[in-house]
């Protein structure tokens, strides 16, 4: 049965007697609707009335129409406004612009903009990669989506998408203090993505693809990977793909099994099934079977898509060639990524003993958690009402810090597998147990040992293509000359 949310907060504003009576009635009214009362607060006071904030967590839009109507049944009582706190928040966007530098004075106008900015620009000019040490670019994410895939919703379009990439911004923000942009982009042709974001890319240190729907997300990160010189990271596909391996790790601690001995059923082959299968391999899975919509992918089949013929190339060695449901008999591991409700309790309980089960689909998972948690040893879904919360914001926050302070230029598999490796050694061994296989995604832990994995990885991939490290950090810029010897600046 469907529980009260903090996605459905919602104040009534309501006009009562002056009482405590009636005070009671309200918040009685309001509980025995269903709502969770969280607040009640006197907005205005009389001899004769009150003007009462009653806030509450309801289940859906319905569920708010239902306690309004409750409390203005009421006997004396009117309900004066009702204030949805989700759209509240929304209200003129939730991310802004602000300077770092003072602008008080001439002085300060005169460096940070005109005649002063003429300087640093021809810099830049003379040395192109300065523009990674003297501008945003060195700290700057762009956020890219066509909004044709949103979790949850589908093709929305670039305008609804919108506040998903703000909350993106934020999160960037919030959790690595990188400053990341939403670009949602009007169109949803491929060859037209790429050129804009290529033309967009001289003002970012990166790019965030994210919500592109399959298979034009694939083909649209491998291009802008090859063609530009600034990691391109789609999160729909690695972000989960990380998020996943660090909680198998995990996981797989607590049931004391082995990936390379374990068998793991993957449903869903689109782009986070994809990504997820190749990172567990460069870990060290070795008996992995995909299914898709028609079944098991295996080698004999023909695959078109490039991306279902690696699959089918590279797992399911035996053969396999029946449904999931059959496929998940003597299974140690499950992840879904695909559709919500396709399983049963009875399905998980064929699975080994010990198993593992991972129902990622949002908002409804594969199979009901409570229902495989009667068989299975451990329980992860996407929800935030369950324990174990596969939450991307665990992975790319602390992924783009590393590779922005390294100055990187691509990310490789290997910088995402360290990445999963720095998320699991978050939970200590005196922390974990089958409800507690991955941090919380307030714990500032995880983006510090992401940020310095990533770091590590990427400063030794660059020094070992012969690049320099583009050291980026506070201290560096501060001793750092502001211009270079091909600008004229004496040292």
């Amino acid at each position: 049965m469907p529980v009260p949310s903090p996605s459905y907060t919602v104040t009534l504003r309501v006009e009562a007697p002056a009482s405590q009576v009636a005070t009671s009635l309200l918040v009685a009214a309001v509980a025995d609707a269903g709502a969770a009362v969280v607040g009640v607060d006197i907005a205005h006071s009389s001899s004769t009335r009150l003007t009462v904030d009653i806030t509450c967590d309801t289940v859906d839009g319905a569920h708010m129409e239902r306690v309004e109507q409750a409390i203005n049944a009421l006997d004396d009582v009117t309900v004066l406004k009702v204030s949805d706190s989700t759209f509240l928040m929304h209200l003129g966007g939730k991310i802004e612009v602000t300077t770092k530098v003072p602008l008080k004075t001439r002085r300060d106008l005169s460096r940070a903009y005109t005649p002063g900015v003429a300087r640093v620009c021809q810099a830049i000019a003379a040395r192109p990669e300065d523009a990674r040490r003297l501008t945003i670019k060195r700290n700057a994410v762009a956020v890219v989506t066509d909004g044709t895939a949103v979790l949850g919703l589908g093709d929305i379009g670039p305008a609804a998408a919108l506040p998903v990439m703000e909350g993106k911004a934020a999160l960037f923000k919030e959790f690595a203090n990188v400053d990341a942009w939403p670009v949602c982009l009007d169109t949803t042709d491929v060859e037209e993505i790429i050129a804009i974001v290529k033309a967009l890319a001289p003002v970012y240190g990166g790019v965030n693809l994210e919500d592109i729907s399959a298979p034009r997300c694939f083909e649209i990160e491998q291009r802008l990977r090859e063609e530009l010189d600034i990691p391109v990271f789609h999160d729909d596909q690695h972000g989960t793909a990380i998020v996943v391996l660090a909680a198998l790790i995990n996981a797989l601690k607590v049931v004391r099994k082995r990936l390379e001995d374990v068998r793991i059923v993957v449903s869903g082959v689109g782009a986070a099934g994809s990504a997820i299968i190749r990172l567990l391999e460069a870990q060290g899975a070795r008996h992995i079977i995909g299914f898709g919509r028609n079944g098991a992918l295996r080698r004999e089949q023909v695959e078109e898509d490039p991306y279902r013929r690696w699959i089918a190339e590279h797992t399911n060695e035996e053969g396999f060639a029946g449904s999931l449901q059959q496929g998940l008999a003597g299974a140690d591991v499950f992840i879904g990524v695909s559709a919500g409700d396709i399983l049963t309790g009875d399905d998980i309980a064929q699975m080994a003993d010990d198993a593992v089960v991972f129902a990622l689909a949002n908002p409804t998972p594969e199979v009901d958690p409570v229902e495989a948690g009667r068989t299975a040893a451990v329980v992860a879904t996407g929800r935030s009402d369950y324990p174990n919360q596969i939450n991307n914001v665990l992975a790319f926050p602390g992924l783009f810090r590393g590779l922005l302070d390294a100055g990187a230029r691509d990310i490789t598999e290997e910088m995402m597998r360290v990445a999963a490796v720095a998320i699991a050694e978050v939970v200590g061994e005196d922390e974990l147990n089958a409800a507690f296989i991955i941090p919380g995604v307030f714990d500032h832990r995880v983006a510090e040992s992401v940020t310095a994995a990533v770091r590590r990885e990427a400063v030794k991939e660059l020094q070992a293509r012969g690049h320099d490290h583009a050291d980026v950090s506070e201290d560096h810029l501060a001793v750092a000359p502001p211009e270079t010897r091909a600008a004229g600046e004496r040292r």
